[in-house]
This record gives structure tokens, C-alpha cells and sequence, in this order.
């Protein structure tokens, strides 16, 4: 459902594209199933376990069709702790982003806007996301991979300026060499292992036939590729040039979900296919230059879109480390810590959104005064104190979760991270106040620039033509149509800190599943197991 749906409300919306009201209205429906859809598995997979199905009956019939097995070829998809929880919080996002776009659509104007083809790429961009934490066999994962990254393409460069159009086209050829990268790497894993299925890889890659140095070099591959789309250091250059250009709903879902795929697929690999630690002390010292590398970049930019997009990747350092410590306590702080980043990071740029609507900028030599709007100034407030992790937000039970589980490992590296860790979560803090202090409050006539502004908010298009902020038309009160979504964002990130224990006990069964990769593989293998008139399995 989650990727059936969304490809189904797809089709609609395009043939629908003179119908704005029926596009918004097959939208928002096809994702709010989707929803609902993950939080049944999310029910399911705490109430019964890890479930797999065998999608277009790729079984081969044994013994005289009494019992069927599963094949290395075929589609399987699975659900998990792990694969659940992203399940959920990622349709959570694009529920609000979708909520939001139509707000400022509707608020701002359409008429000249590229509505009608911005819905159905997102809806197909939610299936390649929701697909990605499904797929049950690698090929499946790259396909998953190509469709969120076509639909990103299209959401990217939308309204075609010519900031867009340049940093699209360098956003496109790092993805495509990303995906070749993978497309190498799926061909070596399936002549290594002569098949695809996770389930299967792992099986064969560790049942001591494949040599230690070929096991290395295939992991090097796939780390390369999946580094590239999660944001890690040094692969990470692309992400600041490339995000900042988009429109505001644009930006808070690539900056939440895009770069988390990328991590999922890296805890798939490291557990799943390449149990062992081999690669361990790569990745701490990835984590740590994507750590500090990530906030020296954002210490040094004036514009808050900029600035947050640096932050992004300086917090996937924090869940790099936690996967890298190899231990379960290393990888439930690290489960945690996506699902916080992926909600914090979302609202902050849907208030960058606000703010470039109500003052006509994002850049902090231009802005001042935002004080004066109460709930503008909480709305970033709480999120950005979450994001620098001040107690008792998320964002804190995160960071001291990681560092207890650097502080559990002893050794020198790891200790190294939790040194940085803490270095980059006081530069973190630094940044965000440095935000506070410029936009909300000084006044604006301090600002350097603070006379100039956008001549009008816009939706999609990138209409941006410098006036004098006395001049600027009056855009009103906030709309609700993206008020609304924000609020419900921030609720969301508080309601990580008011729950957290259960989430955590949550994050501590996805991070068993996933650390005994027995559990995976013996419910996708189960459906060998059944008999004729089942077609779906699941492991307890």
C-alpha cells in the first residue's frame, strides 16, 4: 500500500492536472493511506514480528507442490521494527509538507505556479521513499533509489530559474554517479553470490565460501554509493549547493527523508550483509569529519537555508557513529536519532518557509525583528533547541544515548566521536542562537541589508526580485493552511521527548532485529516454509 497507493494517486493527479481540487484532494488522501497503512504494519510487526511477502508468486513448488521456497529471483518485501518506524515517521512528513504546499499554494496564488505537475511528482517521490525501507532484495532497493531520485530531480528544478537549473544539473550527475556506483556494486554482489535477495546475500556472503578481502571490497562499494545519497564526509559536498535553491516544501522533505534513505541503507548493509565490523573504524572516522567538517561549513553562512542544509549533514555524523560502534546500544541510539533528525530537520525548514514569507528573505543580512511575531518565534524556537540538543528535547536523549554507547565501546576512537560529538553539538547550539539573536531579535534597520527584501512570497517559482523592504507589498498574517502543518510538526518533535521511553524500548527492538541478522533472513526464508495457500509469512 504505502507504494501502490501513492503511484495510483500519481496517475490521477496527472491526468487531473486542469482539476487543482482534485489533485489536492487524491493527494492528500493517497498519502494519509499510506499512513495508515505503515502504522498497521507498525501494529503488526510489534504485535507478530518481522513480516515478509513474495510478491508475483516468484515461489518454485517442492516436493510434489506440497511446500513452496523461496527463489533467488522475484521481489520480496519486508517489514520490520526498523523498516516500520521509518514507515511511519516518513509518511508523517510528507502528510505535513503536502498539507503545507497546498496552504501556501492556496494562500499565494497558483495561477502561474507549476502546481499541476508538482503534486504527481511528489506522490511518486513518496513511493520511492516508502519502497526504499520495503525492498527485500538490492535491485529492488536501486529501483527505489532511481524513483525518488527522478521525482527529485523534476521538485528540484521546478519553476526553472537559473539558480535551480545549475545546482539540479550538479545534483544530477552526483546522483547518477551514485547510482552507477550501485549498479556496480549489485553487479558484483550478484556474481559473488548469484543472487539478490537480502535474505539470501547474507546467508552466502557469511557462510565463510566468499574470501574476507572480496567481502571488504564489495561493502567499499556499496558504502561509496549509499555514503553519496546519505550525505556522508567527503561525499557530502553536493547537498549544501544543491537543497538551499529549492522551494521551502521542497527543501523540508529532501533535508528530512532524502539523506535517511541513504543512512537505512547503510544499517541494512552493515548488519545485514557485512555483520562484523569490518569497516567500523572507516565509518567512526566518517562520522567524526562529517561531524565537524558539516558545522565549520555551517558557522560559516549568513543565509538560514544554507546554514541548516550544513547542519543536516553534520547531525548524519551522529547516526554514522552509533552504526559504527557495531553494538545494540550503539544502534537503538542511532534508530533514535534518525527518526528525532527526521522531524526536527523537516520543521525547521518549514519555518525557514514562514519566515521567508513574512520578511521576504532567508538571509540574516536582511533579516531583524521577527520578534514581533510571537508564534514565528516559537515555532523555530523549540525545534532549533531541539536540534542543538538543550534538555529535555529529543535531541538531548539522542545525543546522550550516542555518547553513552561511544563511552560503553572505550576504545580510543570512539571516545575521539564522543569528544566531537559534543564539540559539534555546542556549534550546533552556537548556530542556532546565532539565528535567534540576527532574525528575531535585533531590529531590521540593524541588519546590514535589512532595507532590502523579495518583492512578494511565492509558492513554487523562484520570482525573486530585490525591492526596498518599505515597498513590499503587505502579505498579511501567517496562513493557516501553513501554520497549521508546522505546529503539528513541532507537537510531533515534542511528542519524541514526552514519549521517549517508549520509543526508545521501540528503537532497542529495532536495533535487535537488525543487530541479529537471523531474525531477517529466517522470516523472508519462512515462506518457503508454507504451505500452498499461503502466500505471506512472518517470523516471530
Amino acid at each position: 500500500m504505502p507504494t501502490l497507493v501513492p503511484l495510483i494517486g500519481a496517475a490521477i493527479t496527472l491526468v487531473a492536472a486542469r482539476s487543482p481540487r482534485l489533485q489536492r484532494a487524491v493527494t492528500v488522501l493517497a498519502i494519509t493511506w499510506a499512513l495508515a497503512a505503515s502504522l498497521l504494519m507498525l501494529f503488526g510487526v510489534s504485535k507478530h514480528g518481522t513480516q515478509a511477502i513474495a510478491i508475483g508468486g516468484w515461489n518454485s513448488d517442492v516436493d510434489g507442490g506440497r511446500h513452496k521456497r523461496l527463489g533467488p529471483l522475484g521481489i520480496t518485501l519486508v517489514v520490520d521494527h526498523l523498516s516500520a518506524m521509518m514507515l511511519v515517521v516518513s509518511a508523517t512528513v510528507l502528510l505535513a509538507v503536502i498539507l503545507y504546499a497546498i496552504g501556501q499554494g492556496l494562500r499565494d496564488g497558483t495561477e502561474a505556479q507549476p502546481v499541476s505537475i508538482f503534486q504527481p511528482t511528489y506522490l511518486i517521490l513518496c513511493a520511492g521513499v516508502c519502497n526504499a525501507f520495503l525492498a527485500g532484495d538490492l535491485f529492488n532497493l536501486y529501483v527505489s533509489f532511481e524513483v525518488l531520485l527522478t521525482a527529485s530531480y523534476v521538485l528540484l528544478t521546478v519553476g526553472a530559474s537559473v539558480d535551480r537549473v545549475r545546482a539540479g544539473a550538479m545534483y544530477v550527475m552526483v546522483s547518477m554517479v551514485s547510482s552507477l556506483i550501485f549498479l556496480c556494486g549489485i553487479a558484483f554482489a550478484y556474481a559473488t553470490t548469484g543472487t539478490l535477495n537480502l535474505a539470501e546475500m547474507s546467508l552466502r556472503l557469511n557462510d565463510g565460501t566468499v574470501p574476507g578481502g572480496t567481502r571488504n571490497a564489495l561493502f567499499a562499494v556499496l558504502l561509496v554509493a549509499f555514503g553519496i545519497k546519505a550525505a556522508v564526509f567527503p561525499l557530502s559536498t553536493w547537498l549544501p549547493d544543491s537543497y538551499p535553491t529549492a522551494p521551502a516544501p521542497v527543501t523540508a522533505v529532501f533535508a528530512g527523508l532524502l539523506t535517511k534513505v541513504g543512512v537505512y541503507a547503510i544499517i541494512r548493509a552493515h548488519t545485514l550483509l557485512f555483520p562484523g565490523g569490518s569497516m567500523d573504524s572507516v565509518l567512526l572516522v566518517a562520522g567524526l569529519l562529517t561531524m565537524l567538517v558539516g558545522i565549520a561549513g555551517a558557522i560559516a553562512q549568513s543565509d538560514i537555508k544554507r546554514l541548516l542544509s550544513f547542519t543536516l549533514v553534520s547531525h548524519i555524523g551522529y547516526m554514522v557513529f552509533g552504526i559504527a560502534l557495531s553494538s545494540k546500544i550503539g544502534m537503538s541510539a542511532a534508530i533514535y536519532y534518525v527518526a528525532h533528525h527526521i522531524l526536527v530537520q523537516t520543521t525547521l525548514f518549514l519555518v525557514v518557509g514562514l519566515i521567508e514569507r513574512q520578511a521576504g528573505s532567508s538571509s540574516l543580512r536582511r533579516l531583524g525583528g521577527l520578534i514581533g511575531t510571537p508564534l514565528l518565534a516559537v515555532l523555530y524556537l523549540v525545534p532549533a533547541l531541539n536540534l542543538g540538543g538543550i534538555p529535555p528535547f529529543s535531541g538531548f536523549i539522542g545525543k546522550v544515548a550516542l555518547l553513552q554507547a561511544g563511552a560503553v565501546d572505550g576504545s580510543v576512537l570512539a571516545w575521539t566521536l564522543v569528544v566531537g560529538g559534543l564539540v559539534t553539538s555546542l556549534l550546533t547550539l552556537y548556530v542556532v542562537a546565532r539565528i535567534w539573536t540576527k532574525a528575531f531579535w535585533r531590529a531590521r534597520a540593524d541588519a546590514p541589508e535589512g532595507d532590502l527584501s523579495d518583492k512578494a512570497p511565492s509558492a513554487l517559482m523562484d520570482e525573486s526580485t530585490d525591492i526596498s523592504y518599505s515597498d513590499r507589498d503587505d502579505v498579511g498574517s501567517m496562513p493557516p493552511g501553513m501554520v497549521i502543518p508546522t505546529v503539528a510538526m513541532v507537537l510531533v518533535g515534542l511528542a519524541m521527548t514526552i514519549w521517549a521511553g517508549p520509543i526508545m524500548n521501540y528503537a532497542d527492538r529495532a536495533a535487535a532485529d537488525v543487530m541479529d541478522p537471523k531474525v531477517y533472513i529466517r522470516s523472508v526464508t519462512d515462506i518457503g516454509t508454507l504451505h500452498p495457500e499461503h502466500t505471506a509469512g512472518g517470523g516471530k
